[in-house]
């Protein structure tokens, strides 16, 4: 807030907007409130799973797979750590009870679609359990019908070409960085020490081929500020890359950011969770490679200025899921149940048998034993906490606009 107020206070009025904007902010709130509470299907194992640690409604989105696949699933994983699995399933939780709470379904209808959503869960985990690591599919064209079928129809329709139209321009023959709102030209130190770091990223890449040296030719460098909600007041910068060829619609744009402490970390004290990462960057890019069965590919982290960074593509084919389309009980119940299905894809893949070895159990099989000694029970609190939850990010959201709006949060 001290080193750029001007752009806390746009990420302030965007989290004013609605109590699930606010909800979206201040996951830091949500982990304070929930860290303390006792569970009963929490145990030595699974409070230590790999989980996303911002797994609202809205963390969801289709990307191009490292096999050329489209698939829906969890996207952003700014947050993401290892710790209870029960938080990422209340944090979703929660976050439907807002969502419905604005399209004016009642709390029965609510609580219909929380009960979905965990039943499905279950379900899903049980399959992975009893099948084995080719049980995991994804959510694709093929697996998919109704408003996540059309989501990944849309993201279909995109191209490389438009989206590189969209941030360039054509100077003697060959694309530059268009430049506008948010976007920033750096001089020549910075531009050489953003491709110090980029030669430094190359080789967390399990892709990178060292022989082709020329797919990686960096063209224009371009400094970027005000993305996102989570990243407010931190610089990040948009490489354009050659690509595979020297055709112009095969260019590449990565982005490099920050990494920042997840909100979840300051209340897991495992050390060895602690010591795993290397910054906040390897931290990120891990976390997307743990929790995606085909990560992007260009997904990897480096250093700048001694800071860990985050560096993945900025990918034409990400579409996001917009609630506002959905609207009716059953468009409702099929998209949960969906959702349902990838958090436990998404639990189930970082484990024993990935080539991580933070988490050296079968997660899936310890998640399904605790839930089964009492499957309503599990049920009826996921029900519960979203309702009470719902209500306590309500209220703290009118709490936050009139601390705001009166000028109450100190520098801003």
């Amino acid at each position: 807030m001290a080193v750029d107020p001007a752009a806390f206070r746009r990420k302030f009025r965007k989290m004013a907007a609605s109590p699930f904007a606010f909800y979206r902010g201040s996951a830091c709130v949500f982990y304070a409130d929930v860290h303390g509470q006792p569970d009963p299907f929490l145990d030595e194992r699974t409070s230590g799973v790999w989980i996303h640690g911002d797994l609202h409604a809205e963390n969801f989105g289709t990307y191009l797979n490292s096999e050329g696949i489209l698939v829906f699933n969890v996207n952003d994983f700014d947050e993401a750590y290892v710790g209870p699995f029960i938080w990422d399933l209340k944090r979703f939780a929660a976050s439907i009870a807002l969502i419905g709470y604005a399209k004016a379904l009642s709390d029965d209808v609510i609580g219909e679609l929380v009960t979905g959503y965990a039943h499905t869960y279950v379900a899903e985990l049980r399959a992975i359990a009893a099948g084995g690591e080719e049980a995991i599919g994804s959510l694709t064209l093929d697996t998919t019908e109704g408003v996540l079928r059309d989501v990944l129809q849309r993201a279909r329709l995109n191209t490389r070409v438009a989206l590189l139209d969209e941030q360039t321009v054509l100077v003697d023959y060959d694309r530059r960085f268009m430049m506008a709102d948010g976007v920033y030209p750096v001089d020549a130190e910075m531009r050489a020490e953003v491709e110090s770091a980029f030669a430094a990223y190359l080789p967390t890449l399990p892709s990178w081929d060292p022989e082709r040296p020329e797919k990686y030719k960096i063209k224009d460098v371009v400094m970027r500020k005000g993305v996102g909600i989570g990243s407010a007041g931190l610089p990040s910068y948009n490489l354009l890359l050659e690509g595979h060829t020297q055709a112009l619609e095969n260019d590449v744009v990565i982005y490099m950011k920050q990494g920042q402490t997840p909100a979840v970390s300051r209340w897991i004290t495992d050390p060895r969770v602690k010591g795993y990462f290397k910054h906040q960057g390897h931290r990120t890019s891990e976390s997307q490679r743990a929790l995606q069965a085909h990560a992007d590919a260009w997904a990897g982290h480096t250093v700048l200025r001694d800071v860990g960074q985050v560096v993945a593509e900025v990918s034409p084919y990400a579409a996001d899921l917009d609630w506002s389309d959905v609207n009716e009980l059953d468009e409702l119940t099929s998209v949960t149940g969906y959702l349902g299905r990838a958090t436990a894809r998404m639990h189930s893949v970082a484990d024993d048998e990935s080539s991580h070895d933070l988490v050296d159990f079968s997660t899936e099989e310890a998640i399904v034993a605790a839930i089964d000694r009492d499957v309503p029970g599990f049920v009826a609190s996921l029900v519960g906490f979203a309702h009470e939850y719902g209500a306590r990010a309500r209220a703290d959201h009118q709490i936050f606009v009139d601390l705001f709006r009166n000028g109450r949060f100190p520098g801003l």
